[in-house]
């Protein structure tokens, strides 16, 4: 069932035959960021109570090799009952346009739902994205919540193949596909932040850490880094522990850079910028204190 709307609302239960099919190369992989995550999870936390799932469109880039980096979404209005699904198409078209300005780099790559049930349903929404994605295949992302019972949290992306002699949309198999999450450095401490909010969500009111507490914990984890080093260098001094090459090489490289990037200045550039703050601290502290005894002088 191609989904090529007339209107603003695709209603499925009287779509005509014919499945798109795509020419493009299966991906080989999917990598999803943080931002997409979260904001799938989002939009699932602001459904109505009569909606069992959500959906909307993935956005992202593609490699020449096949790979597919999911770096944003949208939610995509849409209803389903017994008898049919109708899906806001003319939102999807403005959201896309919208996003496409600021992020002119990103296509759409496919759709997302959530919950681990695939029916005829998401065959037919697979065939409309597979549309807005030719030549290219369109990957769904399937995000499991893990709110009901006996479900699992989880993500798995998949593929959609026809199947039959004459294929038809809702006729269609999930193939899945490698599928991982992947953060940049920078957004480590907030994961973890977030980590940390959730596992001490058995208080009635969870705070998120200060910055004091952010520093502290930093601090620790390469303290007890430092320490692991040293105990294994004393080990294969002493005869204790067989030494790795890879190791050693790894260590002597990791100080090399740490002293290089010292003796470039950077060590020595936030030293003065911290002795600057200083001075001029303790010269504002004087000021005050002088203008104060001038006041007493001063006064009758």
């Amino acid at each position: 069932m191609p989904l090529a709307p007339p209107s603003s609302a695709i209603h499925v239960k009287n779509a005509t035959p014919g499945f798109l099919s795509t020419p493009g190369r299966t991906p080989s992989s999917v990598t999803i960021h943080p931002v997409a995550l979260f904001s799938i999870l989002d939009h699932y936390l602001r459904r109505t109570d009569e909606q069992d799932r959500v959906i909307g469109t993935l956005l992202g880039t593609r490699s020449d090799t096949g790979e597919i980096d999911v770096r944003s979404s949208f939610a995509v209005l849409h209803s389903e009952t017994a008898e049919q699904v109708a899906v806001d198409m003319e939102y999807h078209q403005t959201m896309y346009e919208l996003h496409h300005k600021v992020n002119p780099k990103e296509v759409i790559v496919g759709w997302y739902s959530t919950g681990s049930n695939l029916n005829t349903y998401s065959a037919l929404i697979q065939n409309f994205y597979s549309q807005e994605t030719a030549p290219h295949q369109a990957i769904h992302i399937a995000v499991n919540t893990g709110v009901e019972d006996g479900e699992q949290a989880g993500v798995k992306a998949y593929v959609g193949s026809p199947v039959g002699v004459s294929p038809k949309p809702e006729n269609a198999v999930f193939v899945p596909i490698p599928c991982e999450l992947r953060f940049k450095e920078s957004e480590r401490s907030g994961l973890d932040l977030l980590l940390s909010a959730s596992s001490n969500s058995s208080t009635s009111t969870s705070h998120p850490s200060t910055d004091l507490d952010i520093l502290e914990t930093a601090i620790q984890s390469a303290s007890d880094m430092i320490d692991r080093v040293l105990t294994y260098v004393r080990s294969v001094l002493a005869g204790e522990t067989k030494g790795d090459p890879a190791v050693g090489r790894y260590l002597i490289d990791t100080l090399g850079a740490s002293s290089e990037d010292l003796e470039k200045g950077g060590f020595h550039a936030s030293l003065q910028d911290a002795l600057m703050v200083s001075y001029l601290a303790n010269l504002v502290r004087s000021q005050a204190e002088v203008s104060a005894r001038l006041a007493l002088t001063t006064a009758p």
